[in-house]
């Protein structure tokens, strides 16, 4: 590499060399541009404790593989860490001097093989994107232990990489499974704008739409080009803001700045939800922090404990190697003091202070997540190597010993990468999948205040990408603390959840996240909330007032319980009462010339016809049932045809006994015998077409669900409507024959001429059932059954009281007209 070579912050010569990249400072200088001469250098600052941690456990499993007599025997791992910086043009520089090492060649061709054979990092994800882009070339496997962009899962264009942490693609659908689970479907989202941020996103953002929820903005901050006035805009929306939960896929370098930004605006009342790269930074929970992140959320890998390294990390000291310039920052940096004694007011660094007197990211292994991904990384390597070099196989190897080989290259490194599958000292299963990613297993943590009011990393929760969708995230009961330290979890929708009973109806132009409520349909429900659509009730059934379930309908039918159903029956009652006094009336004064001329048997005849014509109609209150639907129509036709059978055979009777009393008239009386043959025989063609209507179609019990939407029609179907009109048509036809006869014998003279009162009634009876016709075919549920009752009371209070209150009258209250002599008398008629 042309140009001053890049030095190794820390190294070591070995048999085998790994590399690593690590963000070791996190401040990087912007030098200015000119085009006209050699740009400075770029310089890093400002030491990142938490990083060096990372570098130094590398450092750690090193020296533990190295001392190891089972794992890499007889071979020595080396390593050369380089600084990232957090940025991308240092992370280039850092991936060509792992390339190329520090020899300047004059040959035209550059050598095939890299100076290391593995990378360990780096940190960001951009940062391992570009390294890649270098190192991959040449097919240097690089094992990042906290770059997750899903991107990189791709092995088209990343062969050559692997990683101990999950990728973005996992955590992204994790984050949004639990902003569902909490109810939390208006959402606000900030994310580092670079792969790491942009990816992790963009998933976020699909999968949460798919869980419904929605996010009302997404903003990015960059650290690279970082100005003052971005940072306080996107805090500004942020507080402007209706979404109480903010979910932040920041890098850690992004995160710092905008804590900063949002505690100068006194950014509080919300509920973070973080992302895998500063959930569990340790620097982020000072007492500064807390009234803004405290009741955090976020998925973490998880935590673990490392043997021996808290005792490792306390033995680092610049007296390991007074000539390296990181160990002095690093102490400067951890006591506040200087090596350089010409600065005035400054402490004096003795090289003799404790570093377990310090609490800092470097020293705290409390929260081992990260770290354990490193170490990770470095056994994962081994083991290819140790597999590759057939370290301790028999017959091919003596004592346990490894074949070397100085020609093997890197790509032999990868294939045995992807074969590794080892068990770590605590239990700890390390493999990777066909995509270099480890299984995605990730654990809920909550930020909460211990006894002491530090802050603490809490399990509350956990995230297993293998099992079954729905057992995927799981809640272990432990009480969360919420933001600003409450126990009352937040709400954060865009429009209140819609109460059963109503459905959401999207606003246009907003998401769907913001809805209106409006009430379901009769006969629709939602008997829950927040309900897209509402429900149909099945066919019986019918939605209540709140429309928050479904009731079975009202059945209705004429009842006797209700008025009109009462008031039916008792004039029914009455009717057949009254029809019973009458034949008490006719009996006692049988013997009277009025009842013999009124033809004694056919009277009483009549009057039972019409009687169970009266009581014919109480067939028709009360819940049709199949006896009492067979019953009610062929009783009614039957009856009818009885009673009309009678009118005819008195008509016959008339017209024949005014005939008789004529000299030239030759037509025998109508005999009793004659009478009754054709009341039995006009009644039995009706009882005929009666018993084939039952035979064939009987009228059945049905629930009219089509007329009424709200209720159901208890009714009786005619079965065969074509017979019913034909029953219907014969009572019709018997009585259009009795209004004709009854019709032209009324001007016979007599002085008791029963034709005329006949054809008053049967003028009634007409004028009754043809105005019934209408009537019954539209009128709507139980008035159907009213109509036809009221059509047989009428027609049947019409033959009794025309052709039997007249009668009455002379017999009860003018028994002088009640003798033969009057009833013999012939008088001119004077109506009709």
């Amino acid at each position: 590499m042309l140009g001053s070579p890049e030095f190794p912050l820390l190294s070591r010569k070995g048999d085998i060399t790994i590399g690593g990249a690590f963000s070791i400072h996190s401040q990087i200088s912007k030098p200015s541009l000119f085009f006209t001469e050699t740009p400075e250098p770029l310089t890093c600052s400002r030491i990142n404790f938490r990083e060096f941690r990372f570098a130094q456990t590398m450092i750690f499993a090193i020296e533990e593989i190295n001392n190891s007599s089972s794992l890499l025997p007889n071979i020595t791992i080396g390593y050369k860490l380089f600084d990232t910086c957090g940025s991308t043009l240092p992370s280039t520089r850092a991936a060509m001097s792992l390339m190329n090492g520090q020899e300047r060649s004059t040959g035209k061709n550059c050598s095939s093989r890299s100076s290391v054979h593995a990378v360990i990092g780096a940190s960001a994800s951009s940062s391992t994107i570009v390294m890649l882009q270098v190192l991959g070339i040449f097919q240097v496997p690089v094992i990042s232990y906290f770059a997750t962009c899903a991107c990189l899962s791709n092995r088209k264009e990343y062969p050559s990489f692997f990683r101990t942490i999950p990728s973005d693609h996992y955590q992204s659908r994790a984050l949004a499974k639990l902003v569902k689970h909490f109810g939390w479907t208006w959402v606000g989202a900030v994310r580092s704008d670079n792969d790491y941020g942009n990816n992790g996103m963009a998933t976020f953002i699909k999968a949460a739409s798919q869980e419904g929820v929605c996010i009302e903005y997404s903003e990015a901050i960059s650290r690279t080009v970082y100005r003052s006035e971005q940072i306080a805009r996107v805090v500004k929306v942020i507080q402007s803001s209706s979404a109480r939960v903010l979910i932040a896929f920041l890098s850690l370098g992004e995160m710092n700045i905008l804590l900063e930004e949002a505690l100068k605006q006194n950014l509080t009342g919300l509920q973070w939800v973080g992302s895998e790269s500063w959930i569990t930074a340790g620097h982020l929970t000072n007492k500064r922090n807390s009234g803004i992140l405290m009741g955090t959320l976020g998925f973490t890998i998880k935590k673990t404990k490392i043997n021996g390294l808290q005792e490792f990390l306390l033995k680092v000291n610049p007296s390991q190697n007074p000539q390296n310039n990181l160990l002095r920052e690093f102490w400067e940096a951890t006591f506040g003091c200087s090596f350089q004694s010409s600065q005035p007011q400054q402490t004096q660094c003795s090289g003799y202070e404790r570093l377990q007197d310090i609490k800092n990211p470097f020293t705290d292994v409390s929260e081992l997540r990260i770290s354990n991904n490193v170490y990770k990384a470095v056994y994962a390597v081994a083991h290819a190597m140790h597999n590759m070099l057939k370290c301790g196989k028999s017959g091919e190897a003596m004592n346990q010993s490894c074949l070397w080989k100085d020609d093997f290259e890197s790509k032999q490194v990868v294939k045995y990468l992807t074969d590794v599958n080892f068990t770590l000292q605590s239990g700890e299963k390390q493999y990777f999948d066909g995509n270099g990613d480890p299984a995605a297993i990730y654990e809920l943590v909550n930020w909460q205040r211990n006894q002491a009011g530090d802050t603490v990393f809490v399990a509350v929760g956990s995230y297993d990408a293998s099992l079954p969708n729905r057992k995927q995230f799981t809640i272990n009961g432990i009480n969360i603390t919420w933001a600003k330290g409450s126990h009352k979890r937040p709400k954060s929708v865009c429009s209140e959840s819609c109460p059963p009973g109503f459905r959401q109806a999207v606003i246009k132009g907003k998401p769907i996240c913001c809805f209106s409520c409006i009430a379901c349909a009769a006969g629709e429900i939602s008997n829950s909330s927040s309900s897209a659509e509402c429900s149909l009730c099945p066919l019986e059934y019918w939605s209540n007032e709140d429309h928050s379930q479904c009731v079975p309908k009202i059945i209705e039918f004429l009842s006797y319980g209700e008025t009109m159903g009462a008031l039916l029956a008792a004039v029914s009652f009455f009717g057949a009462s009254l029809t019973v006094v009458v034949s008490c009336v006719f009996f006692h004064f049988r013997h009277t010339p009025l009842v013999k001329a009124s033809n004694a048997e056919l009277s009483f005849l009549l009057l039972l016809s019409l009687t169970l014509c009266f009581l014919c109609s109480l067939t028709f209150i009360g819940q049709p049932t199949g006896w009492t639907c067979m019953l009610r129509h062929t009783a009614f036709g039957i009856t009818f045809a009885l009673c009309m059978s009678c009118v005819l055979a008195k008509t016959i009777a008339v017209v024949n006994a005014f005939k008789a009393k004529r000299p030239s008239n030759t037509v025998p009386q109508c005999s009793a015998a004659i009478q009754r043959t054709s009341v039995l025989s006009c009644t039995s063609l009706q009882v005929l077409v009666c018993v084939l209507w039952l035979t064939l179609a009987p009228p059945y019990p049905h629930k009219n669900t089509a007329h009424a939407v709200d209720r159901i029609i208890l009714e009786c179907d005619l079965g065969s409507p074509i017979v019913f009109w034909v029953v219907l048509g014969y009572i019709g036809l018997l009585a259009g024959l009795c209004f004709v006869l009854a019709f032209l014998a009324r001007k016979l003279p007599d002085n008791f001429n029963e034709a005329k009162f006949i054809t008053f009634s049967m003028l009634i009876f007409c004028a009754v059932w043809v105005t019934f016709i209408p009537a019954y075919v539209s009128s709507p549920g139980k008035f159907t059954v009213a109509v036809e009752i009221f059509a047989i009371l009428a027609s049947s209070y019409g033959m009794l009281f025309c052709i039997f209150l007249p009668k009455c009258y002379i017999i009860l209250l003018k028994p002088e007209n009640n003798t033969r002599k009057h009833l013999m008398s012939r008088v001119t008629p004077k109506f009709l």
